[in-house]
């Protein structure tokens, strides 16, 4: 995935499209799987709520 495809503008601002990682704080994004999130560099892992 490339740098572009992390980030959009809207309204001149810039928005993340991905979330960070609690623990690594800004610049590192969770990996999204289809029942969690994970961070590749500390291993944190959270999962997602079924509905």
């Amino acid at each position: 995935m490339e740098k572009r495809e992390l980030y959009t503008v809207e309204n001149d601002k810039i928005v993340r499209k991905k979330r960070f990682c609690p623990r690594c704080g800004p610049g590192v994004f969770l990996a999204e799987h289809n029942d969690r999130y994970t961070c590749g560099k500390c291993g944190y892992t959270e999962f997602k709520k079924k509905k």
